[in-house]
């Protein structure tokens, strides 16, 4: 088989992992694209190690050995990303990247006359905000 097969299939491969990385917004996508990426490069890796194992006389496979390393990095990378996905989701309420980058970066919300409300004083939120406290401490006072 050539050598291009492998590597164009590997291509194509990361490019979708790469438009999965930069288009969607929701946490768990995005890690699923990162795990496609690596995959292509296990792709090439071991595409590369079988041609050069063919010219070369000593087979080393230090390609093979790449890929049970990336395969190893990957599972832990996914094992870690989606715990943190689950606790900030917990927390939040929300995977969606772009909430969660507002959010930590400290950034307040502005109402369309560009005045900073972020402290409550607006009429509409806190009044809202307010009511739901109210009625949270009237059923807890209730349950007791």
């Amino acid at each position: 088989m050539h050598l291009a097969y492998p590597a164009v299939l590997s291509a194509l491969l990361f490019c979708t992992g790469l438009y999965g990385v930069l288009a969607r917004r929701n946490a768990i996508l995005v890690l699923m694209s990162v795990e496609l990426m690596l995959n292509a490069v296990n792709l090439n890796l071991v595409a590369f190690d079988v041609w050069l194992s063919k010219a070369a006389e000593e087979t080393l496979h230090s390609g093979q050995a790449l890929t049970l390393f990336t395969i190893a990095i990957a599972a832990a990378e996914i094992g870690i990303g989606l715990a943190i996905v689950l606790a900030v989701h917990r927390n939040r309420g929300t995977a969606d990247i772009d909430r969660l980058r507002d959010t930590a970066e400290g950034h307040e919300s502005q109402s369309s006359d560009g005045a900073d409300h972020s402290d409550g004083s607006d009429g509409s939120d806190s009044d809202a905000h307010t009511a739901a406290q109210a009625g949270r401490a009237g059923k807890a006072e209730a349950t007791a």
